[in-house]
């Protein structure tokens, strides 16, 4: 069997956690159209056997890392070395762009710093579905002319093109090696880590502006019954008008949260749910390495 540790990297928002739910075919990592949205490395595992003799098996455990960008606060700086660390962790790099090099300092700084490891590394050009034929040419002809990457690969990770193309060029780089984890395991995350981010998705979908980025969300109950799962969870923010908007006139905006995320949950757990939200506020917790340790952003 081959396997190995493949990590994915990125500026925020081009689509990283979307390629990741892709290649597993569920979703385990959040995804908006907000950038920053993922905050913790994420690992998908991908289990496959081969149904034809030419094929290996296959485990590939795939690390989906926060955006890379400049960070403003401790838990900005904590997203970013997580994201880096990474370089030196795993088989392979999974680099992903959705513009030209030459479009700002994001991906450039990235090059940068990937042109310093040896780790085979793939492009993947996404949004392609996006893209006119001209600005694909002249993303692949920039990248392709820096001469780091072994493979470049355009993809559409919201519609599924071209993922296959993905596992394939990075299963060429992995050796004969132990099975890390079961067959029928996708993430080594337990459930509460999963239904927490699910929570915080829902709140960056329903909210706008720099309100949604100061939001922590922390389970406080996950007790499992016969036909039902109990959910305490409370919401964090920075600011008190802040603590208004999550709730809404009448506590709307929360309770649209809270509906919207049990749903998907009711989903995730095969089960039903109740679920208790409140929402408390704890300022400046993004710059406190005590409120990090806490919500699981620092060891």
């Amino acid at each position: 069997m081959k396997t190995g540790f493949i990590g994915i990297v990125g500026r925020p928002n081009v689509g990283k956690s979307t390629l990741l739910n892709a290649i597993l075919g569920e979703k385990i990592a959040i995804t908006t159209e907000k950038p920053q949205t993922t905050r913790n490395t994420i690992r998908g595992i991908y289990t496959h056997y081969s149904e034809t003799p030419e094929e290996d098996d296959v485990q590939l455990v795939f690390i989906d890392t926060p955006g890379i960008h400049k960070p403003r606060t401790k838990l900005g700086e904590y997203m970013t070395d997580a994201a880096i660390s990474t370089f030196s962790e795993v088989d392979a790099i999974i680099f992903i762009v959705d513009d030209e090099l030459s479009a700002g300092p994001g991906d450039k700084y990235i090059v940068d710093m990937l042109d310093k490891i040896t780790t085979p590394k793939v492009l993947v050009i996404n949004k392609i579905d996006k893209m006119e034929p001209d600005k694909f040419r002249r993303i692949y002809e920039e990248y392709d002319e820096i001469g780091i990457f072994e493979n470049i690969i355009g993809t559409s990770a919201k519609a599924g093109t071209n993922v296959s193309d993905v596992i394939s060029a990075v299963t060429d780089f992995m050796e004969e090696g132990p099975m890390y984890f079961p067959d029928d395991m996708i993430t080594e995350h337990p459930e509460r880590f999963i239904v927490s981010e699910i929570i915080r998705e829902k709140i960056l979908m329903y909210l706008r502006d720099e309100v949604p980025h100061g939001v922590a969300v922390e389970i406080e109950q996950f007790t499992e019954e016969t036909d039902i799962t109990k959910i305490a969870a409370v919401i964090y923010c920075e600011k008190k008008s802040h603590k208004g908007m999550l709730i809404g006139k009448g506590g709307r905006k929360l309770k649209g949260i809270g509906k919207s995320a049990r749903e998907e949950i009711e989903a995730l757990l095969g089960t039903k749910v109740y679920m208790d939200l409140w929402v408390k506020v704890k300022e400046n917790w993004r710059d406190s390495d005590i409120a990090l340790s806490n919500f699981g952003y620092k060891d």
